[in-house]
């Protein structure tokens, strides 16, 4: 029997506190729409498809012209793809795309909200290893919103990166 990894990839994220969505690729625009409504502007990564940002309403920025501080100005999000994703700890990969653009985009504002398509979802992280398109670029792994926890072991999210992350998972196609 194989595993249902789009149900797992779900739990797991989930599991981690990221916000998890699923819906079919015609409800997407509204859906990210609604998810990022609230932002005082919207970065985008050159390779993001144009049927996503339908509907936006918050200013488009380009992410390839903006500075680390700029990146970092509060009530800002960022919608990205990814490059694989693994159910078995509920995984985002991003090895900087097209959807995804570089680095500094998903590691400085303050909400993430990244698009997974169910046929880029794998098991485990051998799998990821051998599924990634191209194994020498660097990649960035992201499991939930930033968080840390202090001496005596208390959570704290949004130290070191997005405070908040959402998640839209598309299914199959077809």
């Amino acid at each position: 029997m194989t595993p249902d990894l789009s149900a797992l990839f779900v739990a797991r994220a989930g599991d981690y506190r990221a916000g998890v969505h699923r819906c079919a690729p015609a409800e997407l625009p509204d859906l990210l729409a609604g998810l990022l409504a609230g932002a005082c502007g919207v970065v985008l990564p050159a390779g993001v498809p144009a049927d996503w940002t339908v509907g936006l309403g918050p200013p488009v920025l380009s992410g390839d012209t903006l500075t680390a501080a700029e990146l970092d100005a509060p009530g800002l999000a960022v919608l990205t793809g990814c490059a694989l994703a693994v159910a078995e700890t509920g995984t985002l990969v991003l090895d900087g795309g097209a959807a995804q653009g570089r680095r500094l985009l998903t590691l400085l504002p303050d909400h993430h909200v990244c698009v997974v398509r169910a046929e880029q979802i794998v098991a485990d992280v051998p799998d990821l290893i051998r599924a990634l398109p191209d194994p020498t670029r660097p990649v960035t792994m992201i499991s939930g919103p930033s968080a840390t926890s202090d001496i005596e072991l208390n959570r704290v999210e949004g130290v070191h990166g997005p405070r908040r992350l959402d998640i839209v998972c598309l299914p199959p196609p077809g």
